[in-house]
């Protein structure tokens, strides 16, 4: 009954819109911590679209943890575009109804228009000399980050460990979650999204350690300046995709299908690309990657399908109920 109640009101913020509105206003449901990232975006991208159409366009804003948002646009939330860390997430709303089931074909580069990958964010001069992720098993180090289940940030950091491990043990799984597992002991608490294990590090100082998006480290390095944090990209890490689609069993309805398009085919454009890569996103265009190339610390990224087979592994073998992270989760 309150799922029905949802769905009806969702539906009638829709229908209380005229049609020629509708047309101009998108909502872009996004993950936890990408809230300054389009910010600075969407501004940019109203211009090249009002140059482009004659028109004027509201982007609206919806951020929480990615598998969170996924969920909610299945019960009613009216995303016209999502922008999420997780491919799972979009391949849940593909399994629903809601996006397209060829949406990685949609847009280049598998519908990822940027990416990262899990890095560290350590206190001023780095006083535990953390530099890879062995560093994260030891007894002296506490580390923070989200909750693996229910966050697509602490997922990448649960399985680029996972993958450094099999890296390291010559392809042992027991090995591997051995040292997962003693990663997770070091954890002091498990906030539910990235938002929340960042005020965990910085503002409430817990912890030696912050495991996040490698743009996200250096933004929060930035915002809080006077602290001295300092970003550490590891040697080895996980190939992070941000895949984006269009949500078009609302946009058919919305009438905003070619709007919602353009605005993620603009993600692609070089002026889109610079901002992105300002904001220490690593991104796909040759001539901007080449402007930004000393700002980037070589990494060897890991990939998903070489590791553990894709996507629909992961979910089988490892996310399932009683797979390999409910083994070697350790509750909080």
């Amino acid at each position: 009954m309150k799922l029905a109640a949802f769905k009806a009101a969702a539906v009638a913020l829709v229908l209380a819109v005229s049609p020629a509105s509708a047309q101009d206003r998108l909502l872009n449901v996004s993950y936890d911590v990408s809230r300054e990232l389009f910010e600075k975006l969407n501004p940019v991208f109203a211009q090249a679209w009002k140059a482009q159409s004659g028109r004027d366009v509201t982007i609206e804003q919806s951020h929480a943890g990615s598998s969170k948002q996924a969920r909610s646009i299945l019960e009613g939330l009216p995303a016209d575009v999502v922008t999420f860390n997780q491919e799972t997430d979009v391949e849940m709303l593909a399994k629903g109804g809601m996006v397209a089931e060829d949406w990685r074909a949609a847009f280049p580069n598998n519908a990822s228009p940027y990416y990262s990958m899990p890095a560290f964010l350590v206190r001023e001069g780095n006083p535990k000399n953390i530099n890879n992720w062995s560093d994260l098993a030891r007894d002296d180090v506490q580390v923070v980050f989200p909750n693996p289940r229910t966050s697509g940030n602490g997922r990448y950091t649960y399985l680029a460990a996972y993958a450094f491990a099999l890296r390291e043990n010559g392809g042992d799984a027991e090995a591997a979650q051995a040292f997962v597992r003693k990663i997770m002991e070091n954890v002091p608490v498990f906030d539910t999204g990235g938002r929340a294990a960042t005020q965990t590090f910085v503002e409430r100082e817990i912890g030696d350690v912050l495991v996040t998006f490698e743009t996200e480290t250096r933004q929060i390095a930035a915002q809080y300046a006077d602290r001295g944090l300092v970003a550490v990209t590891p040697p080895v890490s996980l190939f992070s995709a941000f895949p984006v689609a269009v949500v078009t069993e609302n946009t058919d309805r919305n009438g905003t299908t070619e709007l919602a398009t353009a605005y993620l085919n603009w993600l692609y454009s070089p002026e889109a690309q610079r901002i992105l890569a300002e904001n220490g996103n690593r991104v796909n265009d040759e001539t901007v990657k080449a402007e930004f190339a000393d700002k980037f610390p070589q990494v060897e990224l890991l990939t998903v399908e070489d590791v553990f087979g894709g996507w629909d592994k992961i979910q089988s073998e490892h996310l399932a109920v009683g797979g390999i992270l409910d083994k070697v989760f350790v509750n909080r």
